[in-house]
């Protein structure tokens, strides 16, 4: 039978990538996202996409779309957790609480109930276990400039990572997360142009296609339950990261 995952967050970028490649692999795919029209061109005429429209902030429409995706695969094998956002960059005391709070709910809160669905689904069906993993960041390691929100988000996600790892064992369940650094997006069209760098200056930085992530991702997801990439960064070559600062 055909191995299923549910992406979040595959109305775009980095999540519609994944999602055309694993289409493509022949794997049925649950699309999550707000957007009910990004989903649907993300899916095509792919008839093995399963168009999932939610909110990873709303526990009752995850739930909801979680089971309806349950009931149309024999197992959920994976999750990918990928939803989030970011803001521009500025020093903390320019950010508005509201903004803070807005970012957390969709990047930590709304994985969180992802991760806590999918676990669920994992643990109680035949046979037992799956794999989540989780879109982290270079920013869980080393911050940009001015990304206290994002930063802290992606640092709580390796917290989120660590444990579901250790809690997992007992059912089968593997998680692994992929720290992704400047995959050429819509959303990181900017890094071509220039971004502050800790020195203050503006320049322009590396970029590397965004099917790197999506063939990186393929290969977490189709080891066997023996094995498990537990960090996998996966990054321009010569991005401000090593030695970031």
């Amino acid at each position: 039978m055909a191995k299923s995952i549910i992406i979040t967050g595959a109305g775009r970028g980095v999540g519609r990538a994944c999602a055309e490649l694993f289409l493509e692999h022949g794997w049925t795919v649950g699309l999550v996202g707000r957007t009910e029209t990004a989903l649907r061109e993300t899916a095509g005429n792919h008839k093995n996409a399963v168009v999932l429209t939610c909110d990873v902030t709303d526990e009752q429409q995850v739930d909801d779309a979680f089971d309806w995706f349950a009931a149309k695969v024999d197992t959920l094998d994976v999750l990918f957790n990928n939803a989030g956002v970011s803001l521009p960059g500025k020093p903390i005391d320019e950010i508005n609480v509201s903004e803070w709070r807005q970012l957390i709910d969709i990047n930590l809160t709304g994985s969180f109930i992802c991760a806590r669905k999918a676990f669920s689904l994992m643990r109680h069906q035949d046979p037992q276990g799956g794999r989540i993993i989780n879109n982290g960041s270079v920013s869980a390691h080393v911050p940009r400039w001015g990304s206290v929100p994002y930063t802290a988000s992606k640092h709580a996600i390796t917290g989120l990572t660590r444990t579901l790892s250790l809690d997992g064992r007992a059912f089968n369940i593997a998680c692994g997360q992929i720290d992704i650094g400047n995959a050429l997006t819509p959303m990181a069209q900017k890094m071509t142009e220039g971004m502050p760098q800790a020195d203050g200056s503006i320049r322009a930085e590396a970029v590397m296609d965004v099917s790197h992530v999506a063939t990186s991702l393929l290969h977490m997801a189709t080891l066997p339950a023996e094995a498990n990439v537990q960090f996998m960064t996966v990054m321009a070559t010569t991005m401000p990261y090593i030695g970031r600062g």
